[in-house]
């Protein structure tokens, strides 16, 4: 019996011991699991915000360049010639041709002369819309069918009249409905709206919504979101409240998506659609209060942040939120809307909040600001509120509070960054105005994923867009290790390697964590070779480098080249743009490498330049050189660029 009780003491010690060595291998399970899906989403979003710190560059580079240009009256060197010529091509580009009336533009918008084939099988609308159309709608876009264009210009046309008659800032009550549905950023992804309005039913009398702005630009359904949204708002002009986000902007919209979008499935009329969602944009309210204790903007606040300015601003007059305020010039700012106007609508509409106190510029966007627990206690003490709720930033659980539960950050866009990246989320508020957050995820693939799966599907999908990133800047990268290798051994220490890459990537991520998933090439006494290293990067599409590293810029110039959005450039403008490229490049071209550049795009020789054309022409792969094909692509003459079209190794 006693020989029982010991076996028995003993099988529970060993039980114990088994237990505890369990929870000890769970608890750095989930501590490795949360550290991968951290690092993860910083580099997404380091990268995301560093792509809107490219964006803001080329626009106040663009703006500046229109200031010099009427600077400069003496045209003595070859710089200051360029420099003016690109300034003319900008103030021509960005020219403010908005000078006539209302009732104009509403002739120019005018739909009546465009007919409806009887083959279409799309929804048919009837004005003033009813609830059934707008539902039908939902419906026919769930199903992928197209509006027709004819009724896509009726419907804008009559949303952007419904949003002249609209305050900057709407006021919201919850003693009829009781609870006000808000949504924040969508980023053209049907899939969430169909999701929130399955679970939470759609807008009516009984359940009113609020959208916070960016419904459009990186998805790729914003048009279809879009024309929901004014559908319903139109059906219910007072339950049915759109404040404006950052994307709301015509120029973000060449380089984010939306622009093409547009201009793809509505080739016909796809410019006058355009040009009136400009016009809309710049009418949406700039914020929300709701009950007057709740302040609902996109971006956030400022030190400076005066809702009296806010409610008595021309926002008609702010279509590029970045432009004006960047540009030097004092012919930028609208007579009726001083720079302090701007201001404000820039912070309301780009700023983030942060942990520490204080007001400080937000860099790391390059527009708007951050804004400390001290600026959201002031504020909200000046106006007697008690919360603020705004958009702007993708959370991984889709919400997040800060500043003592006293701000909300609101995402609505699941899957965002990826599959399983992130979660969706929607706010219901009652009379109470106690946010009740509802979560979800819209893909059906990430209910198939575990836990490990999702996570390691998002890390390579993040790991993938950085190596990218990293082969970008590859001219760059090797000048900073070599910094470091003072005797040319091609070699470099841990700390030095993260130390360089920091230097040129400024993304703030901890290379260190990150060197075991991008770095394979050590040495025996743990040193990294850092050009075997790009070997190792495994990019799957190699692209022209110098011309990788900026294609999004590209394709956003010649989108702001082509300012009738035809899809074509003329010679000219090419020549005017290559010169303004080539100053923002820092990079010396002459007008017969243009000439004989242009010469070589033109493939099917028409005399003019479309996107496919100026696009394909750097898509150049090159394994051994590629920063050579890249000075070749820009310097070289018509008979180098044949040259390489008969190079196997291109």
């Amino acid at each position: 019996m006693g020989c029982g009780v010991s076996k028995s003491n003993q099988f529970h010690k060993h039980s114990r011991k088994a237990a505890v060595l369990i929870q000890r291998w769970y608890r750095q399970y989930v501590a490795r699991t949360e550290m991968r899906r951290r690092y993860t989403w910083h580099i997404f979003q380091s990268i995301e915000y560093s792509g809107e710190q490219a964006q803001i560059k080329v626009r106040s580079y663009c703006f500046s360049m229109r200031s010099v240009c009427y600077a400069v009256f003496s045209h003595q060197t070859e710089l200051e010639n360029r420099v003016y010529l690109a300034g003319n091509l900008i103030s021509h580009i960005f020219r403010e041709n908005d000078v006539c009336w209302d009732t104009e533009w509403e002739r120019y918008f005018c739909y009546k002369n465009i007919e409806v084939p009887e083959v279409y099988s799309g929804p048919h609308l009837t004005f003033p819309l009813t609830v059934e159309q707008a539902v039908g709608l939902l419906e026919a876009f769930r199903n992928k069918k197209q509006l027709h264009s004819r009724y896509v210009l009726e419907l804008l046309l009559e949303t952007w009249k419904l949003l002249r008659l609209l305050p900057n800032i709407n006021r919201i009550s919850t003693c009829q409905s009781k609870e006000v549905t808000i949504c924040g950023d969508l980023h053209g992804q049907l899939e969430d709206l169909l999701l929130i309005f399955y679970k939470n039913g759609t807008p009516s009398l009984e359940k009113p919504y609020l959208f916070n702005g960016d419904f459009v630009d990186r998805g790729k359904d914003s048009i279809e979101i879009l024309l929901i949204l004014f559908s319903f708002m139109l059906v219910y002009p007072c339950d049915v409240y759109l404040n404006r986000g950052n994307h709301e902007d015509h120029i973000i919209n060449l380089r984010y998506g939306f622009t093409k979008e547009v201009l793809t499935k509505y080739k016909i009329h796809g410019k006058r659609i355009l040009k009136l969602l400009q016009k809309i944009f710049s009418w949406l309210p700039l914020a929300s209060v709701i009950d007057q204790k709740v302040l609902v903007l996109h971006g956030g606040i400022s030190d400076s942040t005066d809702l009296g300015v806010l409610a008595k601003a021309n926002r008609h007059n702010v279509r590029n939120t970045h432009a004006r305020i960047l540009s030097k010039s004092t012919d930028s700012v609208s007579s009726d809307t001083t720079k302090d106007e701007w201001r404000q609508i820039l912070d309301v509409l780009w700023s983030d909040p942060m942990n520490q106190d204080g007001c400080m510029p937000n860099e790391v966007r390059g527009g708007g600001c951050y804004w400390g627990p001290d600026i959201t206690e002031d504020f909200l003490n000046r106006n007697n509120m008690q919360l603020i709720i705004r958009s702007h930033e993708c959370k991984q659980e889709g919400y997040e509070f800060c500043h003592n539960r006293k701000v909300l950050t609101l995402f609505s866009a699941s899957n965002y960054y990826d599959v399983g990246s992130n979660r969706g989320a929607y706010v219901k508020l009652g009379p109470d105005l106690v946010p009740y957050v509802i979560q979800y995820q819209a893909s059906s693939m990430t209910r198939e994923l575990t836990a490990r799966q999702s996570v390691g599907r998002t890390e390579r999908s993040a790991l993938k867009v950085l190596r990218e990133q990293l082969f970008a800047h590859k001219s760059d990268l090797l000048c900073a290790f070599k910094k470091f290798d003072s005797k040319n051994t091609g070699l470099v220490s841990l700390n030095d390697w993260a130390s360089a890459v920091e230097s040129v990537m400024h993304l703030n991520l901890p290379w260190r964590t990150l060197r075991c998933q991008l770095v394979a090439c050590k040495t025996a006494d743990g040193t990294i070779d850092y050009c075997d290293w790009f070997n190792e990067l495994h990019i799957d599409q190699s692209l022209l480098e110098t011309l990788y590293r900026h294609r999004s810029t590209l394709e956003t110039i010649f989108r702001i080249v082509d300012t009738d959005n035809s899809g074509f450039i003329s010679m000219e403008d090419f020549r005017q743009t290559w010169k303004l490229l080539s100053v923002y490049l820092k990079m010396e071209i002459t007008d017969e490498d243009i000439c004989n550049l242009a010469v070589t795009i033109d493939s099917n020789q028409d005399g003019s330049i479309d996107i496919d054309e100026f696009m394909e022409a750097f898509r150049l792969t090159d394994k051994k050189s590629r920063l050579e094909r890249g000075r070749s692509m820009f310097m070289g003459t018509a008979s180098d660029l044949t040259k390489l079209e008969d190079d196997p190794s291109v």
